[in-house]
Parts: structure tokens; sequence; C-alpha cells
């Protein structure tokens, strides 16, 4: 039963907060770290409404699937880049050598 006294909101919140973060550093594919943001970002969420900051919680829900979305598609540019750059070098450099 002592257990269940650490099992409240804000120890919840915190704890996804710190998985989010140390999946973040972590992690090295970018869609995992996006979704381990998302995890920071409930964590936050949570922190918050548990403070009653609820004016707060309104704007970090309303803004934060936005913020989603812009990293998702800078992912997404990011990848096309780097394959583009990829099949250019591979045209300009067939035998993959290194110029200085």
């Amino acid at each position: 039963m002592i257990f269940l006294d650490f099992l409240n909101v804000t120890s919840i919140s915190i704890i996804l907060m710190f998985i989010g973060a140390f999946g973040i550093i972590l992690l090295v594919k970018p869609l995992d770290k996006l979704i381990m943001f998302a995890v920071m970002e409930a964590g936050l969420l949570l922190a918050v409404v548990s403070f009653k900051y609820l004016d707060v919680a309104l704007v970090i829900a309303l803004f934060g699937p936005i913020s989603t979305v812009i990293f998702l598609l800078s992912i997404i540019k990011i990848n096309d880049i780097r394959k583009r750059d990829i099949e250019e070098g591979n045209k300009n450099n067939p035998e993959g050598e290194i110029f200085d």
C-alpha cells in the first residue's frame, strides 16, 4: 500500500516526461523520436493539469498536434533530401571515391 501512495497524477506526469526525454536522447530513428516527443508532451500536459493551470493546458492541447505535424513534415523533408543527396552522389561519383 505504500507504493500506491507514490502513484498520483504529478508523479506519473514526471515519469512520462523523463521516459520521453530519455527516449528522444537514446533512440536513433526519427519516427521513434517523434513518438517519444508525444509521450513527453503528454507528461507535460498532465503536469500542467495537475497544477490546475487549465488555460495553459488548453493552449498545450491546441498546439501539441500542430507541432507534431510540423515535426513529421520536417522528418519527411529531411529524408527526401538525404535520398536525393545519395542519388546525386552516386551519379556524380559512381566509384564512391572521397574527394578533399
